[in-house]
Formats: structure tokens, C-alpha cells, sequence
């Protein structure tokens, strides 16, 4: 797997090789189809749309780096870019941040 930095949305680098974390400004609340996000400090209500992308979010403390925390999730081979692209995302809004 490539730990090539990833250019995210609103130029913010996303680096799926490093460890991440949720932000401590987030709160995750569960839902059937993910989880509805809420970021404290931007007021900023989002959704996770995949009970697999919200495993990933909270797995990340518990993992050396973002490619692990997807793998351990159980993501299959073939979706994990999409995953990529959707965390790169994630820590561009400030839903999840390098630790």
C-alpha cells in the first residue's frame, strides 16, 4: 500500500501512513446506516454513510496509521481508495486529526 501524502480537500495533506485520531471536538453518534458526526468547534453537522467508514474513524487511535485502521475494518481490498479519499476528506473538515 502506498503512504504517499494525499492532497485534501482545501490543501490540507492527508497522510494515510500516519496516525490519526477522531478529534476530541467530534462527537459520533450511531445510526443504522454510519453515524451523524458533530463537530463542536465548527458547529458542523456531517454524516459517516457506512458502518465500515465508522469503524475506521474509531479505530484510529488504536492503530500505528490509517491503512491499518481501514484493514482492521475489514474494507475490502478494492474499496479502500475510495475509503482513502473519503478520510482525506474527514481531515480536511477537521473530523479527524493527526495524533
Amino acid at each position: 500500500m502506498s503512504t504517499k501524502s494525499a492532497e485534501g480537500v482545501a490543501g490540507i495533506d492527508f497522510d494515510p501512513g500516519a496516525p490519526y485520531r477522531c478529534s476530541p471536538q467530534v462527537s459520533l453518534r450511531p445510526e443504522p446506516f454510519g453515524a451523524l458526526v458533530y463537530h463542536f468547534g465548527t458547529r458542523k453537522l456531517s454524516f459517516l454513510k457506512t458502518l465500515p467508514l465508522v469503524e475506521v474513524v474509531k479505530g484510529l487511535e488504536s492503530h500505528p496509521d490509517v491503512h491499518s485502521a481501514v484493514e482492521a475494518a475489514g474494507v475490502e481490498e478494492a474499496q479502500r481508495p475510495a475509503y482513502l479519499k473519503a478520510l482525506a476528506g474527514l481531515a480536511a473538515s477537521g473530523t479527524i486529526e493527526p495524533r
